[in-house]
């Protein structure tokens, strides 16, 4: 069943049980989707509202990237645990002959890969809606802007868990080529993290003193 059919107290009960999956990668996609809900709701908040006739073009562009974001957040949630139960399947082949340990050891190589690149592709779409979020905490209704702040923390917060599991993945990845690649966007990703959710929050303080 994917997840976001699931009630939320189902999910919650089948992550706090003994499972393995879902887990930190899952969460983190989960987290940064609801943030990119509250980019959009400050947006819809802004849009229509004669005070902030200047903005409205702005926050329509805003509102379209952040749903899209949304809907990402909630396939990269659902690829997250799928892509570990294909790891866990690859540990499971057989490796009781060479050829079986060589065709084992290739298999879970690709899949750390998988388990690799999709909280990498979790950490860069937080960069994007942490940006958003701080348009929206700039430009957007001010009686919202709160929530805006909330999403850049989302954001962050999401984005720096997702890093975490690109991480302990990374060393099981074999291909000396992609781990370098994904290493060093994973650390530009962070980077610019860092600095959307900085920008977003230099406004809360501000405004909210």
């Amino acid at each position: 069943m994917k997840f976001e059919r699931m009630e939320i107290r189902a999910f919650l009960d089948e992550l706090a049980s003994d499972s393995p999956a879902p887990g930190g990668g899952s969460v983190a996609a989960l987290c940064a989707s609801l943030g990119s809900a509250l980019v959009s709701m400050v947006a819809n908040l802004t849009i229509g509202k004669e005070k902030y006739k200047e903005s409205w073009q702005l926050m329509e562009d805003v509102v379209g990237k952040s749903e899209s974001l949304r809907f990402k957040f909630v396939e990269l949630m659902n690829r997250d645990t799928e892509s570990f139960n294909t790891f866990m399947a690859a540990m499971k082949m057989p490796k009781a002959t060479e050829e079986e340990k060589c065709i084992r050891k290739k298999a879970m190589g690709e899949a750390s890969k998988l388990a690799t690149e999709v909280p990498l592709l979790t950490l860069e779409a937080c960069v994007e809606m942490t940006e958003l979020a701080y348009l929206a905490a700039k430009n957007g209704n001010t009686n919202t802007i709160s929530d805006a702040g909330s999403a850049a923390l989302l954001g962050e917060a999401a984005g720096k868990a997702a890093a975490y599991n690109v991480k302990i993945n990374l060393p099981g990845v074999t291909d000396e080529t992609f781990a370098a690649d994904f290493k060093a966007r994973m650390t530009e990703a962070l980077q610019q993290l860092s600095i959307n959710a900085e920008k977003a929050t230099a406004i809360l303080d501000k405004a909210l003193q």
